[in-house]
């Protein structure tokens, strides 16, 4: 599996509340929610931003509380990787929840800007990196464990599940994703 997209740079301990602003946690039905992913740090991200866009961070991405809907609101503008130095412990399991790719790579980090072009290839474990002059540079990333690359694959762990089970059949609201 590869994906490709452009690159949204941000820095050090984003934390879920300007991810998914907490003024909106009970107010928003989950297909608004794309439409105030990242608002407090970059309000030009929502009305921009592309599907299979790349979200780049640096250290402690998604620190903060536990809010599922920072996540969520991520996967529903479209983004599908988010690479970044590190990771808050439970915004990382909640992406691989939500279908959401967190790929640790430090090197990556520091060499992208917002713009370049990035490729994340989970089948060589690579993030390839094009900048504006066309320079390419690759890097390499952890693996994932198979049971998470699972979630991943299925788009999320509900639907891993409901497959698992048999009843993808079986009718259950469930979230549209951009691009699907």
């Amino acid at each position: 599996m590869q994906i490709t997209g452009q690159v949204w740079k941000y820095g050090d301990d984003v934390n879920t509340d300007v991810i998914f602003p907490g003024k909106y946690t009970y107010t928003l039905q989950p297909a608004e929610f794309a439409k105030h992913a990242l608002e407090d740090l970059d309000p030009t991200f929502a009305g921009a931003v592309k599907v299979d866009d790349i979200i780049v961070a640096g250290r402690n991405f998604g620190c903060g509380s536990s809010r599922e809907q920072a996540a969520v609101c991520i996967r529903q503008s479209g983004v599908r990787v988010i690479v970044a130095k590190s990771f808050g412990r439970i915004f990382f399991r909640n992406c691989v929840n939500n279908g959401v790719l967190p790929l640790v790579s430090a090197d990556a980090v520091d060499a992208a800007e917002k713009g370049d072009t990035l490729s994340a290839d989970l089948d060589t474990g690579t993030l390839t990196l094009t900048d504006a002059q066309g320079a390419v540079r690759t890097f390499p990333f952890p693996p994932l464990s198979p049971s998470v690359m699972a979630i991943i694959e299925a788009g999320g762990l509900i639907r891993m599940l409901r497959r698992k089970l048999g009843t993808e059949h079986l009718p259950m609201p469930e979230i549209k994703f951009a691009g699907e």
